[in-house]
């Protein structure tokens, strides 16, 4: 018996996806225009990105080409315009127009600004928001390659670093194992299920006797949803990727394509599979659980700040899987208020190395960080927000997302992965703080270096990290936003 279907346009109605038309025909003449202007000019297009993704930004935020109060699909149900997708890419916009200005500088004085550089970062957010709304297997899929292969073009951008080049090939071929790992995983559930849209998919379960093969192709795609996520133990590119891209692009990989592989769980394994949740809830509750005690120990290890947040980034996917192991839309409205909340954290995190490194020095040692406090108070006061939030301190936006993802576990009856993730969250504690002991007990090591001429990118960190506690003192608005995208 076939699903009841969305209200569903013409083909030839592109207004639902006018933000992805506006994303990807700003892509296209930005790499035009590219050809007429040399280095010093390159500037325009860097101004004219933005605008493109200020333009996509608003006609997300004013719902433009679709009905609030209701979904649309378009080209027969492959592409899915809802709350959740305009909530999910809303998030992803943001996140990569403060990716681009936080980079600008850092990329410009290193001369590391190709023309290809803007234009690659428009098509790995269209990849985004094409995950964020997709309604078939066929639409997981383009949408994710679209994504990762930009991705691995921006991590071996700069071609002369050796340590860069490294983290490229480990990302291309671990990416391609796990973008393998789906595809196999969804050729199976095509098999079992007969077809590719996720909500006949949905429905077809029901009447399955093939389980074993459903089942089969349901982990294969939770592996591969896992890699993209970053959790244990699929998160072997990560610290090496961090580590040896240049930091506006770790900024960039690190905040938008973990609100996408969120997207793309809930869309594959809960409009998808659904019917199999008491199955890939406990693969999600193992994973997380995994996540959390890796990266929390591991990252006590590291002295190198990058390759410490990237398993930072391994612990709070752990968190997250915590609101979709928990089930149910309380759950998964509060691990999508933890993926955004993520986002503007890892944001801040790589942003305050890029305000700190100037030409000849990366910042990207905690030993960099000593003495900060004497050198800058209100940096350090800044970088001091950004930590306490990461470590989940009160009244800062981490905190409450926090106890959100807690309160989804305990709600799916996961009191044993909550308790845990307690644990976790203490231990995780310290290599935050460590940060924060060395700025404000350790004596500075070497002279401050020279001031950055311009005053954007220190002052675009200051409002995002004064953000992460404005928002912690008022995060109820976010929250509920998170809520009305599964209608609550």
């Amino acid at each position: 018996m076939a699903a009841p279907m969305l209200s569903s346009a013409p083909v030839t109605d592109l207004l639902p996806i006018i933000p992805e038309l506006v994303v990807v025909a700003g892509a296209f003449a930005l790499l035009i225009l590219d050809v007429f202007l040399d280095a010093r000019r390159r500037v325009v297009t860097h101004g004219l990105t933005l605008v493109v993704l200020a333009i996509a930004l608003v006609l997300l935020v004013t719902h433009v080409g679709w009905d609030a109060a209701g979904a649309r699909t378009v080209f027969n149900g492959m592409f899915v315009r809802d709350q959740l997708a305009d909530v999910i890419k809303a998030a992803i916009v943001l996140v990569s127009g403060l990716s681009l200005v936080y980079g600008w500088p850092y990329l410009r004085e290193r001369n590391l600004y190709p023309g290809e550089f803007p234009v690659l970062v428009l098509f790995a957010s269209a990849g985004m928001m094409m995950l964020a709304s997709a309604g078939s297997l066929v639409m997981v899929y383009l949408g994710l390659e679209l994504l990762s292969l930009c991705s691995y073009a921006l991590v071996g951008m700069n071609r002369d670093n050796g340590l860069a080049t490294e983290a490229a090939m480990k990302y291309i071929v671990l990416g391609s194992i796990a973008s393998g790992l789906l595809l196999y995983g969804m050729s199976l559930v095509y098999g079992a299920t007969g077809s590719l849209e996720l909500s006949q998919i949905n429905a077809a379960i029901a009447g399955i006797a093939d389980r074993p093969m459903l089942l089969t192709g349901m982990v294969f795609m939770v592996c591969g949803i896992a890699f993209k996520l970053g959790a244990a133990p699929f998160h072997m590119w990560l610290p090496d990727v961090y580590q040896g891209a240049p930091t506006p692009i770790t900024l960039f990989i690190s905040a938008g394509p973990k609100l996408a592989a969120f997207a793309m769980a809930y869309r594959v394994l809960e409009q998808g599979v659904g019917p199999t949740s008491p199955q890939w809830q406990l693969l999600l509750a193992g994973l997380a659980a995994l996540s959390l005690i890796i990266g929390n120990v591991v990252a006590i290890a590291q002295r190198n700040l990058k390759r410490m947040l990237a398993y930072s980034t391994v612990s709070h996917m752990g968190f997250l899987l915590l609101g979709l192991a928990g089930g149910g839309p309380e759950g998964y409205a509060a691990a999508l208020f933890y993926g955004i909340t993520y986002a503007l954290m890892s944001a801040a995190s790589f942003g305050a190395i890029l305000v700190l490194s100037r030409r000849g020095f990366e910042a990207e040692m905690i030993d960099d960080f000593k003495g900060l406090s004497s050198r800058s108070p209100w940096m350090a006061g800044m970088v001091l927000c950004v930590m306490a939030s990461l470590a989940g301190v009160p009244p800062f936006l981490g905190f409450w997302a926090k106890l959100v993802v807690l309160r989804a576990a305990l709600n799916g009856d996961l009191m044993w992965l909550a308790l845990l993730a307690v644990v976790c969250a203490v231990i995780g504690a310290f290599y935050y703080l460590r940060v924060v002991k060395v700025m404000y007990f350790d004596e500075p090591v070497g002279a401050l270096p020279a001031p950055r001429a311009g005053k954007v990118v220190p002052f675009l960190f200051g409002v995002n990290a004064l953000g992460l506690l404005v928002l912690g003192l008022a995060w109820n608005p976010l929250m509920t936003w998170c809520k009305a995208a599964f209608g609550l």
